[in-house]
């Protein structure tokens, strides 16, 4: 069944962020902050451990580094076209309006959780390619690995934030969805070479957010998601980076 992947994905985030909310009500500010720090530090290294893995190789038992030109190339190009159309405040807008449907108008973690939350769990090439595998293959694989994932990601994030984490579920499963929708147009884009491509940068994009959530050092990381889609752009051009 094409779309399994996904649902099961998204009825983890929603489990993990139920959770999270029920222990979180036993936890005083000190533990929920300190848990904010960890989950902080955790987002960090899956961040740093991708971003490490796609610049540095080993070439003949010697460490070297590369990629650095398409990291600044996608990055700052990226950051224009996200200012361009201000994602981050779409995003945030979105997040307000949910509050109010969903009844969390007194909330004010909401936003900061459902953004935050929905960065950390979307970004990334497992979505990509596993929804695709989903949508072509019907092997859901993937995305239940990532289910895994995203569940212990959301619980502990929920337990720290609030319940705007539980949210993220609708972005993951309108993306998700979406990519399985439409994976036969999509698959020829993802060569390997744009899989390394999205990797990398998707795993940058997460070590913002992990730097958010431990410095509270506003990086607009929505304004950053262009970046993806230039990776992938870039991977097609004739260009050595």
């Amino acid at each position: 069944m094409a779309g399994l992947g996904t649902i099961i994905n998204v009825v983890a985030i929603l489990f993990g962020g139920f959770i999270g909310k029920v222990f979180g009500k036993y936890l005083n500010e000190r533990y929920q902050n300190t848990l904010n720090q960890a989950c902080g530090l955790c987002v960090l290294f899956i961040g740093i451990s991708g971003a490490v893995s796609g610049m540095i190789v080993i070439d003949r038992g010697t460490l070297v580094s590369g990629k650095s030109m398409l990291v600044i190339a996608c990055l700052a190009l990226g950051a224009v076209f996200g200012e361009l159309f201000n994602l981050e405040d779409k995003f945030e807008r979105f997040g307000e309006w949910l509050k109010l449907k969903s009844g969390n108008a007194k909330d004010k973690s909401f936003v900061e959780g459902f953004v935050t939350a929905s960065l950390t769990v979307s970004i990334g090439a497992m979505a990509i390619v596993g929804s695709i595998n989903d949508g072509i293959l019907n092997d859901p694989s993937i995305l239940i690995t990532k289910a895994v994932l995203d569940f212990i990601i959301v619980l502990v994030m929920t337990t720290s934030m609030g319940i705007g984490c539980l949210f993220s579920a609708i972005p993951v499963g309108l993306f998700q969805g979406t990519i399985t929708f439409l994976a036969r147009l999509i698959k020829p884009l993802m060569t390997s070479q744009a899989l390394v491509n999205l990797s990398l940068i998707g795993s940058l994009l997460i070590f913002c957010v992990g730097v958010n959530l431990i410095w509270d050092k506003k990086i607009r990381v929505a304004n950053l998601l262009p970046s993806l889609v230039l990776a992938i752009i870039f991977a097609f051009l004739p260009l050595n980076f």
